[in-house]
């Protein structure tokens, strides 16, 4: 063994350990932390904190309203005042005074019925914020799961290139010392060279497409974007996963379509409220009050009075230009408009259920196809190695046998990235997407 490969060999063994000695951030981490910091969740949580607070009698006109009132009214004058007798009495900067104090209650106490069907809808606008903050988090967790198994996929694909670049420099190696001896020409090394410089190229470049990766994870995952780790090193698929039984899972809680039928539970009580306006609207008042007057000149120069008092108002629509009837068309049509799209929804979510069925179906095969693909690549490299160190085999050949075994692995942890990315879809489709991803 010649220094140059040992110290390649060191090189790659202490790029080893240094991963090692990174954290190693598990898919259930990387889901936990981005619960937890990812800005499009904590903007959804904070939307439907909102809604929850919204939810209240008071909120949808249901409590009384009491209100404290003032009124001080104040004057200066000069006034002239002409008595029954035809006598005049004058004063000049005459002040008068008027003042009242007190509280009043005003409380509708039917309104058609209008006013819970205003509570019912807040309830409903409730729901569907919690609805769309599940549908915020499941897209976000997808992405988080999905990046993650890119790096655990260009991870192995660094491996791979890593071997190559062993492999190369052995054929190097063995290149130049079999043309110091004499048995093969200068052009047997320099090809052996171009070709690692390739392999080097490739590995630079996935490298890059590795960290940049990484970058992008930090990033979703709301932290800073410099920090280090390193992700699992196998990629493990749940192929128990069958159609009908997510067919099941999608009707009762894909968060897409629980929001369209909230937003059909909303139109309804909406049409409640406007034909709530057929009904008359009473309203009873009552409160306690003060007042004092003060003027300087009439018979009367000072009055005051307290006391209590009450009573009730009703009115009712009777005709309004047609707005009723045109409310309650329009109101009706929404309804109308809102099963449409429940239908709409439920057939698209069944297509996208069975079309991304079949691409996991077909990935799951794929996976068993590459994996058998890449035992023979291996199997057909040692042989080749093993002839290639004799000299009995062509530098091309070994070359050819070289980048078979690269791109079978490369393609194998291709397949296993698909299929884990078709899991993750169908979960997501489902709405049965768990925060711990094995």
């Amino acid at each position: 063994m010649t220094s140059k490969l040992f110290f390649q060999i060191v090189f790659f063994f202490a790029i080893s350990l240094a991963a090692r000695a990174q954290e190693i951030l598990t898919v259930e981490d990387a889901v936990k932390i981005a619960l937890e910091n990812n800005y499009e969740i904590k903007i959804a949580s904070n939307e439907l904190k909102i809604d929850q607070q919204n939810v209240s009698l008071a909120n949808a006109g249901v409590l009384p309203q009491l209100n404290a009132n003032v009124t001080d009214n104040n004057s200066i004058q000069n006034t002239t005042q002409t008595q029954s007798d035809g006598s005049e009495r004058k004063l000049n900067n005459a002040r008068n005074m008027n003042l009242n104090y007190g509280v009043a209650l005003n409380w509708t106490i039917f309104d058609g019925m209008g006013m819970f069907a205003r509570y019912d809808r807040l309830k409903e606008l409730e729901k569907l914020g919690d609805a769309e903050l599940k549908l915020a988090i499941f897209t976000k967790v997808s992405d988080v799961i999905t990046t993650y198994y890119d790096l655990v996929q260009q991870q192995q694909q660094l491996k791979a290139l890593d071997t190559a670049i062993v492999i190369s420099n052995l054929r190097v190696t063995t290149a130049d010392n079999r043309y110091k001896i004499g048995k093969a020409s200068k052009l047997e090394v320099l090809n052996a060279q171009v070709d690692l410089n390739t392999d080097t190229t490739a590995l630079l470049r996935q490298k890059e497409l590795y960290a940049n990766t990484k970058i992008f994870l930090n990033e979703i995952l709301g932290r800073d974007v410099k920090t280090e780790f390193v992700v699992a090193d196998e990629i493990a698929i749940d192929g128990t996963l069958l159609l009908p039984e997510l067919m099941a899972l999608a009707e009762k809680q894909n968060p897409q379509l629980q929001a369209q039928i909230i937003n059909k539970r909303i139109s309804e009580l909406q049409l409640k409220q406007v034909k709530a306006s057929r009904y008359p609207t009473v309203n009873i008042t009552s409160g306690y009050n003060f007042s004092r007057t003060e003027a300087s000149l009439g018979f009367i120069t000072q009055s005051s009075g307290q006391g209590f008092t009450y009573g009730f108002n009703a009115s009712m629509n009777i005709f309004n230009g047609g707005l009723q009837n045109r409310n309650e068309k329009a109101a009706k049509l929404q309804v109308e408009n809102s099963k449409i799209v429940i239908e709409q929804q439920l057939q698209t979510l069944r297509s996208q259920l069975s079309s991304a069925y079949q691409t996991y179906l077909t990935n799951l095969e794929l996976t068993k196809l590459e994996a058998k693909n890449e035992e023979i690549a291996k199997e057909n490299l040692d042989i080749t190695l093993a002839k290639f160190k004799i000299g009995t085999i062509a530098p091309l050949e070994f070359r050819e046998a070289q980048l078979n075994y690269v791109n079978a692995k490369v393609r194998n942890s291709n397949a296993q990235y698909a299929a884990k990315v078709s899991e993750i879809n169908l979960k997501e489709l489902a709405g049965n997407l768990s925060l711990s991803q094995n």
